[in-house]
């Protein structure tokens, strides 16, 4: 009995020693961990301090996203499309100078071929009554066509009728040089016509370009200020659809004005040549005069 008792004591002082040496392992293998979890628990609140210094790299590309947000996207800025984007006033403006461009060009082609035609067959006729002596040849060598010559061959020879039987020379002349001026005063507006048109349009393009301009670039700064900033991306598109209107004005009126001082000379040398018109048909009338009084006095003293 007693050597089992102590057996059993033996057993169990050795299962108390047994427990005893594994207990500080067991506690060991159990506090290493929480190190390890201690050590990420203080870079853990320790990470907040550093926060100040990346606040800036986080806060820069925020304010790029609201730059970009806020800037438009770049676009090719070509005439068309910086017509197109344009403010309806602004829009009017160019299609207005673009008309009265159109209108330039059109009164160019046309009174160059009216004043072409006209000069050419003035100056054949003249050349076909150089060597008429009356007014009746100078109207067969002419026939039935119609011009400035012809007009005043009519006026000459319906003055001579009218005044038949009227002693004074000078009066006739005088009332033939009258229809003569009125002749020639029509014919100048009438070769005139199309000349304001190119005054005006050579005169007040630039301004009312000017005006468009001055109405975009007010558009321009209404935009700026509601969107508060002064990016030039956000700037440069309204500025540069202002700025359009301004070159189209001059591009309808620099070819204008020129075209305007081309007509002016050709014109004034047409005129010059209706001049030259009237005075022959003034002294064919001169020579029908001379000649029906020498055959009166040739008569008369017979």
């Amino acid at each position: 009995m007693k050597s089992m008792s102590f057996q059993a004591s033996l057993a169990a002082a050795l299962m108390l020693a047994a427990a005893w040496l594994v207990s500080p392992v067991s506690a060991q293998t159990q506090t290493q961990p929480a190190a390890p979890a201690q050590a990420t628990a203080q870079p853990a609140a320790a990470s907040p301090a550093p926060a100040p210094a990346a606040a800036p790299a986080v806060a820069a590309p925020a304010a790029k996203a609201d730059t970009a947000a806020i800037a438009p996207a770049m676009k090719e800025l070509s005439p068309w499309v910086m017509f197109m984007s344009a403010d309806v006033i602004v829009k009017a403006v160019m299609i207005g100078l673009a008309f009265a461009s159109l209108m330039t060009w059109t009164v160019l082609i046309a009174k160059s071929i009216e004043l072409s035609v006209a000069s050419g067959k003035l100056r054949s006729a003249l050349k076909k009554i150089s060597e008429a002596r009356s007014l009746a040849e100078a109207q067969m060598a002419l026939g039935a066509k119609q011009g400035i010559l012809p007009s005043f061959l009519a006026a000459a020879l319906r003055e001579a009728r009218m005044s038949a039987g009227l002693s004074s020379d000078a009066g006739i002349k005088e009332r033939a040089a009258s229809s003569f001026s009125e002749i020639v005063r029509a014919e100048a507006r009438r070769i005139r016509v199309g000349m304001g048109v190119l005054a005006t349009i050579g005169s007040t393009s630039p301004f009312v370009g000017l005006f468009g301009t001055v109405w975009g670039i007010m558009n321009s700064f209404i935009g700026i200020s509601k969107s508060q900033t002064t990016n030039l991306a956000v700037v440069a598109p309204g500025i540069a659809e202002a700025l359009l209107a301004t070159a189209i004005g001059l591009v309808a009126a620099i070819p204008a004005v020129i075209i305007y001082n081309h007509f002016s000379r050709m014109t004034k040398s047409y005129l010059e040549l209706v001049s030259r018109a009237s005075g022959a048909a003034a002294r064919l009338l001169s020579r029908d005069l001379d000649r029906s009084h020498g055959s009166a006095h040739s008569r008369a003293a017979e």
